[in-house]
């Protein structure tokens, strides 16, 4: 089975997502770790941030358990890999192969240990449209900014990050301008993706929902 979930930043793909890999026993991709996966490679390898061969290179040869092995490095989510992602993000050629790896993590998924899995559940920007098209399963989630943006916020303070709701709020709203004026705008669901405005939910009602239309697609499919 392959579930695709995606929508705009802090819509809860991620604890849905989450949710969903571990009922089922479905591999669990987060898409946006590729990029900070291959800019910490190069940081650890010594690379030039701005050498475009080292960087393809090092995409080329990134696999799945490979990334999430990075993943508990501590300077995996520090503003330095954020900054090194960023950079190896905007070189065509590691777009194309790490889009490459992640379309074909669908043919032969594994979970963190490098296991065989039964399926997938990709989290993420693009996931039903671009990256796995076939999934048996699109959700495309979002709220309204305010929403999101205090959802965010929330997740700030949990961890002691000193934050502030209006420039988080200022923050998801430019990153939505930004995202849905691009040219090849990853925001917009794939036309058979089922939509869900969580507003007004919870995520246990969310997650009460997707189950029943996962469950209901699975007993059509035999």
């Amino acid at each position: 089975m392959i579930i695709t979930v995606d929508g705009p930043a802090a819509a809860g793909k991620g604890t849905l997502s989450l949710q969903l890999a571990k009922k089922y026993g479905l591999a669990y991709f987060d898409t946006g770790m590729v990029y900070r996966a291959v800019g910490l490679l190069m940081l650890l390898n010594d690379r030039d941030l701005g050498d475009v061969a080292k960087a393809e290179e090092e995409a080329g040869n990134l696999s799945f358990v490979k990334m999430m092995e990075l993943s508990s490095n501590p300077e995996f989510r520090s503003s330095k890999g954020g900054q090194a992602a960023s950079i190896v993000s905007s070189y065509p050629g590691v777009r194309a192969k790490l889009l490459d790896m992640q379309k074909n993590f669908a043919k032969n998924p594994v979970f963190a240990d490098g296991s065989r899995a039964n399926g997938v559940i990709y989290d993420g920007r693009d996931t039903g449209t671009v990256i796995c098209p076939q999934a048996d399963v699109k959700f495309f989630v979002t709220a309204t900014p305010e929403v999101r943006a205090k959802r965010r916020y929330d997740e700030f303070v949990a961890k002691g990050m000193d934050a502030k709701y209006e420039d988080v709020l200022v923050d998801v709203k430019a990153r939505d301008d930004r995202d849905t004026n691009r040219k090849d705008s990853p925001m917009k669901p794939a036309d058979d993706a089922i939509i869900l405005d969580t507003t007004d939910m919870g995520i246990e009602d969310v997650y009460n929902k997707v189950v029943l239309i996962i469950d209901e697609k699975m007993a059509k499919a035999g």
